[in-house]
């Protein structure tokens, strides 16, 4: 009975060890992993989901950059990295806790997919774990989507255009109210200068 507690017990430290050996190499090969050039999208980029997968990638950019799982997904030079936003911060991970759905991906998936229906970020954003759940796209019509897409995509720019247009009004009254009472200040400050100047030259009469 002691024998066996002993064995167990020199299992679990010789798995512990190998387990915090091999973290401690994943960590310090983290240090000295360059990260990947920046770039920043300047609007929310449309998403294209690739077929047979849950995956979705940003098709006007000029480098591959994967949505899933909540995460967004960027290989360079050999290395991945992951991000909880699509402009960044990006970190470095390491090649076995990146998704099957992503190391798997054609090499061309860009190419091949570019021209396949676009999603809205912010639907993708909202919807992904619950389209994934319920396999959505394994029992979705393209045509049906993509025009709800583009309609609600169409509500959203003229949301966003009145809103820009709200804002330059506002600033547009706020610039004549300013500069209405900058006028006003000027013709008090030159009628009490009048005023002074009429005093000074009653005053200089009667002196005489």
């Amino acid at each position: 009975m002691d024998r066996k507690i002993i064995i167990t017990l020199c299992i679990g430290i010789l798995l512990f060890l190998s387990g915090s050996s091999k973290a401690s190499v994943d960590v310090n090969i983290g240090i000295n992993v360059p990260l990947p050039p920046p770039f920043t999208f300047s609007v929310e980029p449309d998403l294209v989901v690739i077929p047979g997968t849950y995956a979705y990638f940003a098709p006007d950019a000029a480098f591959d950059i994967v949505f899933y799982g909540g995460y967004w997904w960027r290989p360079h030079g050999g290395y991945w990295y992951r991000s909880h936003h699509y402009n960044g911060p990006w970190n470095y991970i390491v090649a076995r806790s990146v998704p099957r759905y992503i190391i798997r991906l054609p090499h061309d998936y860009r190419r091949i997919y570019y021209r396949y229906p676009r999603i809205p970020y912010f639907h993708v954003h909202k919807h992904w774990n619950r389209w994934e759940r319920e396999k959505y796209w394994d029992r979705r019509h393209w045509k049906h989507e993509e025009r709800e897409w583009r309609r609600d995509h169409r509500e959203q720019r003229h949301d966003r255009r009145e809103m820009r247009h709200d804002r330059s009004k506002e600033k547009r009254e706020f610039n004549r109210e300013k500069d209405s009472r900058r006028d006003d200040n000027k013709e008090r400050g030159k009628n009490k200068e009048d005023d002074r100047n009429k005093d000074n030259r009653n005053r200089d009469e009667k002196n005489r």
